[in-house]
């Protein structure tokens, strides 16, 4: 990918991870090249590429748009990540070696160290933690070795991105004990218990749709007008 391709897709995806726009708002790309300071042809490549990865829709006739939040796609999103997890995680604790227990360590001690939230900004979620983040949930099922399944995996991940950041400055969200959860999982981990690691997995993405649930986020605009 070109250099300029490359950077529209990285500000076009934090823009949306960091909530710059609504959910359903159009996203134009003539209104994003300038801001971009590249073409609009390179605009349109980053919006599609962005689209496989679950973070913008494509409308045929009518263009490029940030996800709308529904909750039963959320929950069938969720399902389908629980179990295709369920059996990564089997195969990792089966396959992990001490090289991956000491990765996983290494990567949960930057975790458990770096803030989950912006200093000055606590209502938003500190794209390093992010980024560790997913870099933590990589780490545990990366033994698996089954490349098609840890994409999934990823893929699923960033579908649900959007709603934990929409999410982040509700009461909910803010009282949940993420870095417990975390420490959880790699105690299960390291203990090579498999079922312990699943349930825990389980437990923590269905937590999010809890989350949401509490926080009224998933509500379209006509529904909150009536809610």
């Amino acid at each position: 990918m070109a250099k300029a391709s490359a950077h529209s897709v990285d500000g076009i995806r934090r823009h949306i991870l960091e909530g710059h726009w609504k959910p359903g708002d159009r996203l134009q790309p003539p209104t994003l090249a300038t801001q971009f300071e590249t073409s609009t042809t390179v605009i349109r490549e980053s919006l599609t590429r962005l689209a496989g990865e679950g973070l913008v829709n494509i409308k045929p006739n009518r263009g490029f748009f940030v996800p709308e939040l529904e909750l039963q796609e959320l929950a069938d999103i969720t399902e389908l990540r629980c179990v295709t997890e369920a059996l990564a995680a089997r195969l990792a604790v089966e396959r992990g070696d001490v090289a991956w227990e000491s990765e996983l360590i290494a990567v949960h001690h930057r975790l458990a160290r770096t803030p989950r939230r912006l200093p000055e900004e606590p209502d938003v979620l500190n794209p390093e933690w992010a980024q560790v983040h997913r870099e933590f949930h990589h780490a545990l099922l990366a033994p698996c070795e089954c490349a098609p399944m840890l994409k999934l995996s990823a893929d699923l991940a960033n579908s649900t991105e959007l709603y934990r950041r929409w999410a982040a400055p509700s009461t909910a969200a803010i009282k949940r004990d993420v870095e417990a959860e975390h420490q959880q999982m790699l105690d299960a981990a390291l203990a090579r218990d498999a079922a312990e690691l699943e349930r825990l997995l389980r437990k923590h993405y269905t937590g999010t749709v809890q989350v949401l649930l509490e926080s009224g986020v998933t509500l379209r605009e006509e529904d909150a007008a009536t809610a």
